[in-house]
């Protein structure tokens, strides 16, 4: 198998997490979009041009990071399980992973965006998207007050998903302000899996600071 991806990219990293919880062997290939070549050759590749791709020992193109997770699971009996096999488990799993991705990740992305290009000029739309962030990490340890992870005792697709997002905004967000989520993270970060990919993050980010590498 080939990933397609860039570390500075949430999605990518949720996609590495999972790939290492099941000590699948890939060949990585990082795309750095920002580049007009590579750009160009991976869109030439693939035309939608979009980071985390997966292609499969047959040559299957699959795109979109829950989907890679979950053809991932299916194929790998080894390391975790990630969807869970009880049916009203994997629902719920399901449901937390789409939650974190549009409630999250993706307000997260439009927080940093209006950050970067505004600067403080909309004050009034960062402010609602930073509420709209503290109401999920609210909802996020509510859930978390009965549960070892996410979904249960065991890790799932939706705290692939979670990780990521947690590592961007613990800088920016009081995370130690919820007992049940600040306890959660805690253990997050003792993952062996994430403590690799927030390895390869923090050269990624070195390297853009140094200028050797472009922001995805």
């Amino acid at each position: 198998m080939e990933l397609f991806y860039h570390p500075l990219s949430r999605y990518s990293q949720k996609v590495l997490v999972a790939l290492y919880e099941k000590q699948a062997n890939f060949y990585p290939r990082i795309i750095e979009l920002t580049d007009p070549f590579s750009r160009k050759e991976f869109c030439q590749f693939y035309p939608p041009g979009k980071v985390p791709l997966l292609k499969t020992k047959t040559g299957k193109l699959i795109p979109e990071s829950s989907i890679i997770i979950e053809y991932v699971d299916n194929e790998f009996s080894t390391g975790t399980r990630l969807l869970p096999k009880e049916q009203n488990l994997a629902l719920d799993t399901r449901l937390q992973d789409r939650l974190i991705d549009n409630d999250f990740s993706n307000i997260l992305f439009e927080l940093e965006h209006q950050k970067l290009e505004s600067g403080d000029k909309n004050q009034i739309r960062i402010k609602q998207l930073e509420n709209d962030i503290n109401r999920f990490l609210e909802y996020l340890d509510t859930l978390l007050e009965d549960k070892h992870w996410l979904c249960g005792d065991s890790l799932t697709l939706a705290d692939c998903a979670l990780f990521p997002c947690l590592y961007c905004a613990q800088n920016h967000f009081k995370i130690f302000e919820y007992d049940n989520l600040d306890r959660y993270w805690h253990q997050a970060q003792l993952r062996g899996a994430f403590q690799q990919v927030t390895e390869e993050v923090d050269l990624a980010q070195i390297e853009v600071l140094s200028g050797r590498r472009p922001i995805p």
